[in-house]
């Protein structure tokens, strides 16, 4: 057909495609409004609606009451069944017939008692293929059930989507009707859809794009939307424009299919089960009649979760895995927080995923999958080889707010062009669910392979890890850690989660030596497997990477915690343990962790103080402590520490002149955007002391093992500070036992130390070992440092003294110049309104020393700090008794527990902490890798029940033990 000539304006052109398959303009007479053909009403509508979240045979049995569109359900959270009865026309024989569903909640279609599809319209799934070419045999009326959730892919916010959820808010069915699908105009419109996001993509200075949109325009001349006839003819230009092929050279994307679901987030845990079915449902389905289609899907719980709550979904699962279609990764029990899980949380993170996947499918994960968590440690890459993976695959870096980090992220700002040929997209609605499309699986093919374009090629991890495997000689190596610059206020988010996890951490790992010990006594003893391995999976799931970090909505807060509290063992449990132990009733028996040793044995105890301290320094350091006391000045401003750091440190005074230790501030806190996740340069501009005394100065010990002072701040009208500072005999940190009554909002509650000790970096402790930061901020890559994640100390040393800052439940730090400071509150508003309101209690301590934080046994006082020796009484020892030894103190015995499966093995944990290579004494039968697997080929040698270990720095070593 001939057209005459016109005006080749770019910006005509493309718009004029654009209104040609708009959904908003034009709709009368463009071929969007052509998609769908006759509709008929249904035969029936009934809604029963329920506050909780009941099964399908549950929702069956209820009382339906009749309902239609335009009406409004709900409040959020709750759950609507929806009993729809349709017969479809016999006139529509021969057509494609859909159930076309919208409604503002997410929904799941049942029929014949399972579940068959997602319905969200938030992930572009809103009807239901009943035929796709009616036939006379075919059942023509049928009864369906829709299970709609109260709300959104994202939630519920008010206003903003991350805002705290309203718990008012209705949900509206806007659609449920039958209707006749035109499929040739939606292959049509994809054609035109792609094409128009061709010209987009490629800009106005690339000759492909403006063939692009030669072909999108003679497409639109030959379409006319009321003539289905005309559509091939417009679909031979598109077929002509991408069958043109690509040169060898071009770059190849290994396209995979994914559904990021946030194990918590925005909704609970509890929506998180079904977000899961209604996803993976909808990918079965699409594996079903797409045999090249390939998912991948990550997180052992939410795999464990389907299985409890979907059998039948699960085992059709457990098929496409064996096909190789649908593909577990990662390898982690949930796609936890990458910075603020101790270094066991992270082994037993990869011991509880590895395991699963291999017990459900048969295969270990080869890759850990981790795109969305807010910085990764630089342990990460020892722990996950130590379980059985060297391939790792994240984009979140590509969110840093100053430097660009060199990362993979699309072709066009592919860093490694030149170096790989290969990357990847992962295709699918994420964070809240929803996953692949068929639409988006009928553009890929289109663009396979096109002039101008990556070739794209359905492709599997594996297959993609080994292309770039086999290039990674001319690939670049990064050290260290990966830092996110961006989201660093979750580093002291949602403070109870935060203490929840530190001491869930060390109850379940004294529970765990304590069992040991009792089993090695005892053969008879029945070692808790199920009940550790429940509370293991509750307190790993807590450290998702928006729970932990406190990046959640309130509701997962409460769940959170209620996990803490059922995975808080009394120490009575922990007194039945060590009870089975056979000793005769004549002392006391302490539990310790000291870092370098674990000991059960007599502790040297000052008869009548019930103490573990050395006798001998207890009257003079409470002398001590009393000079201090009284040379403190009672002002807010000069609560200090200096004299007790003078006395106990000869005449190296360890806190800046004119400077006051100790000190609160206070600091406005309004990021950008992201509330509970984001700490801006910006606020330390607003620095305000908090100086405001309650109640001065008063002496609460003053002699004999113990003595101490507590004071009391105000830091508003609403908020306020009580802490005692104390000083123990034989201790070498001073301890602040710190309670806050919190009710601020947008504020940053920290204390500072301003140390006389001058470093360029400080070091911080990370899972099994520690790393260096700057404390200057010579380059923006030293400035977005400004606040930093560490673990349970922080160090600034110079030659021959330093000062450290230990912590029992605290994950944010900043040192700058000379000041250390530690990051104790927030008070975001959103996703969760109450964020950190309450009462709070934590303790810190600070230890000045001679030497180097090494020399001075910084690490193992932050152990003791962190894991305080737990007094047995009414326990007998006829003798004291050591069951481990490690001969050097740079050596951590982090961990001792039964070997997976193995009731007659331990397994026991050390790693190297100073940064060091060494040789030490140990003792075992084999090493072993984090899964527990024993290296046959490496038997320990064993002499006078000593073996010998060379460690490499912060090399973690697990070895097996057989005692019986």
């Amino acid at each position: 057909m001939y057209h005459p000539p016109v005006l080749k304006n770019r910006r005509t052109l493309l718009e004029r495609s654009e209104k040609f398959i708009s959904d908003t303009y034009f709709t009368d007479c463009n071929l969007r409004g052509r998609l769908y053909g006759d509709t008929h009403q249904l035969t029936s509508l009934s809604v029963s609606q329920t506050a909780k979240r009941i099964s399908y045979s549950e929702a069956v049995q209820q009382n339906f009451q009749p309902c239609k569109v335009g009406d409004a359900f709900g409040s959020t959270w709750w759950t609507c069944w929806f009993k729809v009865v349709l017969k479809i026309p016999e006139a529509w024989r021969g057509k494609e017939v859909h159930l076309r569903w919208e409604s503002d909640g997410e929904g799941m279609l049942w029929r014949d008692e399972q579940p068959v599809q997602g319905l969200t319209k938030e992930g572009e799934k809103t009807s239901y293929i009943l035929s796709e070419c009616l036939k006379q045999n075919e059942p023509h009326s049928i009864t369906l059930y829709v299970e709609l959730a109260c709300n959104g892919l994202f939630g519920a916010g008010q206003g903003s989507f991350i805002a705290a959820p309203d718990p008012n808010r209705k949900y509206t069915l806007q659609k449920a009707e039958l209707v006749v699908f035109n499929r040739d105009v939606q292959e049509l419109l994809t054609d035109f859809e792609m094409l128009v996001d061709i010209v987009k993509m490629l800009g106005e200075e690339d000759q492909r794009g403006y063939q692009a949109l030669f072909t999108a325009n003679e497409m639109v001349n030959l379409c006319d939307p009321t003539d289905p006839d005309s559509f091939s003819s417009a679909r031979s230009l598109a077929q002509k424009f991408f069958s043109q092929r690509n040169g060898q050279s071009q770059h190849i994307v290994h396209a995979m299919g994914h559904c990021h679901i946030d194990s918590a987030w925005l909704w609970p845990y509890e929506e998180t089960i079904r977000k899961c079915a209604r996803s993976w449902v909808t990918v079965v389905r699409l594996m079903e009649k797409n045999p090249e289609f390939i998912f991948t899907c990550s997180q052992a719980q939410q795999f464990q979760w389907v299985k409890n709550w979907y059998p039948g979904l699960f085992s059709r699962i457990q098929y496409f895995v064996q096909k190789g279609q649908f593909i577990p990764v990662g390898g982690t029990w949930v796609e936890m927080d990458g910075n603020l899980p101790s270094g066991e949380s992270m082994v037993r993170q990869f011991l509880e995923g590895q395991n699963f996947f291999k017990a459900e499918f048969g295969q270990y994960c080869k890759e850990f999958w981790l795109p969305d968590t807010f910085g990764y440690s630089a342990q990460l890459p020892q722990i996950m080889q130590g379980a059985g993976i060297d391939r790792f695959l994240t984009q979140k870096l590509s969110w840093n707010l100053v430097n660009t980090f060199p990362l993979i992220k699309t072709v066009k700002h592919n860093k490694d062009k030149g170096r790989a040929n290969h990357s990847a997209v992962l295709f699918g609605f994420g964070d809240g669910g929803g996953g692949p499309t068929q639409l988006m699986l009928d553009r890929l093919q289109r663009v396979q392979d096109s002039d101008g374009l990556p070739r794209v090629n359905m492709s599997t991890p594996d297959r993609l890890f080994s292309e770039l495997q086999a290039e990674s000689g001319l690939l670049c190596t990064w050290s260290g850690e990966l830092f996110l610059e961006l989201h660093n206020g979750t580093y002291t988010t949602q403070a109870k989660i935060k203490l929840g996890n530190r001491r869930c951490e060390a109850l379940l790992h004294d529970v765990e030596v304590g069992s040991c010990l009792a089993l090695s006594q005892n053969v008879g003893f029945s070692y808790p497997t199920k009940q550790l391995q429940e509370l293991w999976r509750l307190l790993l799931l807590n450290q998702f990477h928006d729970v932990i970090p406190g990046s959640c909505i309130e509701m997962v807060v409460e769940d959170a915690l209620e996990y803490y509290k059922g995975n808080s063992l009394s120490l009575d449990e922990v007194h039945l343990i060590l009870n089975t132990l056979s000793w005769d009733r004549t002392e006391v028996i302490a539990l310790s962790e000291e870092g370098a040793q674990s000991r059960l044995g007599t502790p040297n105890l000052d008869k009548g103080h019930h103490s573990l301290y050395g006798r001998n320094l207890c009257r003079q350091t409470g002398k001590v402590l009393q000079i201090g006391i009284f040379v403190m000045r009672q002002s807010a401003e000069k609560l200090f520490c200096n004299t007790f750091v003078l006395m106990c440190f000869g005449y190296r005074e360890a806190i800046s002149d004119g400077c006051f230790g100790n000190q609160f501030v206070l600091f406005d806190d309004v990021p950008l955007y992201w509330d509970a996740w984001d700490v801006m340069d910006y606020h330390l501009q607003t620095r305000k002391p908090v100086v405001d005394v309650i109640k001065p100065v008063q002496v609460l010990s003053s002699g004999g093992l113990r003595g101490s002072v507590t004071f009391s701040l105000r830091i508003s009208a609403k908020s306020s500070i009580t802490q005692e500072v104390i000083l123990d005999a034989n201790c070498p940190y001073i301890k602040f036992s710190t309670q806050v009554d919190w009710a601020e909002a947008h504020k940053f509650l920290k204390v500072e130390f301003p140390v006389q000790v001058r470093s360029s970096n400080a070091t911080y402790e990370i899972q099994f070992g520690h790393l260096q930061r700057p404390t200057h901020r010579n380059t923006s890559w030293d400035w977005v440092r400004f606040e930093v994640w560490g673990h349970k100390w922080a160090d600034v040393s110079e030659h021959g003294f330093g000062v450290a800052l230990l912590n029992d439940c605290k994950y944010g730090y900043s040192v700058h110049q000379n000041i250390m400071t530690l990051s104790l509150l927030r008070a975001p508003k959103a996703p969760d309104a109450n964020a950190d309101m309450g009462h709070h209690e934590f303790t810190y301590a600070v230890m000045p020393h001679a030497g180097s934080f090494q020399e001075a046994s910084v690490i193992q006082h932050a152990y003791n700090l962190n894991f305080p020796l737990r007094l047995i009484p009414d326990m007998n020892n006829i003798r004291p008794w050591s069951m481990f030894t490690v001969s050097s103190a740079a050596v951590i015995l982090e961990t001792i527990k039964q070997a997976e499966g193995k009731n007659n093995s331990l397994v026991v944990r050390l790693f190297e902490s100073h940064g060091s290579i060494l040789s030490c004494f140990s003792f075992t039968d084999y090493s072993c890798d984090l899964l527990e697997q024993p290296n046959y080929s490496r038997p320990a040698e064993v002499n006078d029940s000593k073996v010998s270990l060379t460690f490499r720095p912060f090399q973690i070593i697990s070895l097996l033990l057989r005692i019986f």
